[in-house]
């Protein structure tokens, strides 16, 4: 069975084990993976701070999301991640149909993606989110940028 269920810093060890599964590909492809994926101090502080659940298949921790409410409607998906065994199954979609209901006040949500994760670019795109722009390259790391999608949610 799939639940989402709140996020607590008890659930750091096996939670964090899921983010850096789920993430090694992307420290593959550039060599690193997203600010503070491997963090454990940094994920307690987000799982205290912001809205952040962990997904469950069958009593395990697959995967998680966080997100924070930027003020005027606005949200930020600040990440989403399934370990790689689980990925491709769909769980993807429901995590994002979660999130949007769980926050209905939310008119626009927000996120940001690799340039070059395209599996990523296509998901945000099934799902309703648009490319509205991207960062400025990081020479530091090898010219590496995001693309920031937004999702105006109609109601």
């Amino acid at each position: 069975m799939l639940e989402f269920i709140r996020a607590t810093v008890e659930d750091i060890n096996e939670y964090m084990k899921a983010k850096i599964d789920a993430f090694s590909d992307d420290v593959k492809k550039y060599g690193f993976g997203p600010s503070g994926y491997d963090d454990f101090d940094k994920e307690k502080e987000n799982i205290t701070s912001y809205p952040t659940y962990k997904i469950v298949l069958d009593e395990q921790i697959i995967g998680g999301i966080t997100c924070g409410d930027k003020g005027n409607g606005v949200f930020w998906l600040g990440g989403i991640y399934i370990d790689k065994q689980h990925q491709n199954l769909g769980i993807g979609t429901k995590t994002i149909e979660f999130i949007e209901k769980e926050f209905s006040q939310a008119r626009i949500w927000r996120l940001h993606t690799p340039y070059k994760n395209y599996r990523n670019h296509h998901f945000y795109k099934k799902m309703g989110y648009m490319k509205i722009g991207e960062t400025l390259p990081k020479v530091e790391k090898g010219g590496f940028y995001l693309f920031e999608y937004e999702k105006i949610i109609s109601k």
